[in-house]
């Protein structure tokens, strides 16, 4: 397999990664529009939200990417300005959202909790959007390093690495199934999009310890910091979100 595998339609040419990302998008948004039916807030209520949410996320995906890589600032420039134009993260874009939803929800005075609707979507758009970052290769910068289990994958440079685009995938698809089962019992409002943030930047914090990035505090990048913001911010429903998974276990 050579990297990118590019794709085709037809007589033209597509890069992976746009096709996928855009898959991601259209695929989540359309989610998002048909859990909104099942919605406990008003149509126009649920709109702002979604407005807050992705304006936050553009922000945040930005942002954190800047950080992730500022050492490219002064080792080549170039290369840093192109990351700030094309690349994003989805831990950012997540934290992002999230507040651009938070403040939101303040200024139109929305009280109820609103991000069970996005979980589902946001699961199945990141783990589309893998697809594509997988099948860039080594521009893409989402793999991971060197490797020699019988997994890993060559993407072009002679090195064989950790294909962490397909961990994550696998790792989604498999929480994905277990909130599905999950979801049969009863829980609190909330607790659905509570324990996907909690679980997803858990995850992402562990993988990126195997992933050629810059970490200049005490050995860790700037997005397994905002990971780890991320999971204080829910430091006093973890100890409820055991119960969530326990209860799962014990009703039969």
């Amino acid at each position: 397999m050579n990297f990118p595998v590019y794709l085709w339609v037809g007589s033209v040419r597509i890069h992976p990664h746009l096709l996928f990302e855009s898959l991601a998008y259209a695929i989540a948004f359309r989610l998002v529009l048909l859990n909104s039916k099942k919605d406990t807030i008003a149509s126009t209520q649920r709109s702002s939200v979604i407005v807050g949410g992705m304006v936050g996320a553009l922000i945040g995906a930005k942002a954190l990417v800047m950080l992730q890589h500022i050492n490219l600032a002064w080792q080549n420039w170039q290369q840093f300005l192109i990351l700030l134009l094309q690349g994003k993260t989805v831990v950012g874009a997540l934290l992002g959202g999230l507040i651009g939803v938070e403040v939101t929800k303040k200024l139109i005075g929305v009280h109820r909790s609103t991000g069970d609707a996005f979980v589902y979507p946001l699961i199945v758009g990141t783990a589309v959007g893998r697809i594509g970052c997988f099948l860039t290769g080594l521009s893409d910068k989402t793999y991971g390093v060197a490797t020699t289990l019988p997994w890993g994958v060559n993407f072009g440079d002679g090195i064989y690495r950790h294909p962490t685009q397909l961990y994550e995938i696998i790792f989604l698809l498999s929480l994905m199934i277990f909130l599905r089962i999950r979801s049969r019992y009863a829980r609190q409002e909330g607790d659905l999009f509570k324990f996907y943030m909690v679980a997803y930047l858990g995850f992402r914090f562990i993988v990126d310890f195997i992933k050629p990035e810059f970490r200049p505090i005490v050995g860790i990048s700037a997005i397994q910091i905002a990971c780890i913001i991320g999971i204080l911010y829910y430091r006093r429903s973890i100890t409820n979100l055991f119960k969530f998974t326990r209860t799962a276990k014990n009703v039969s």
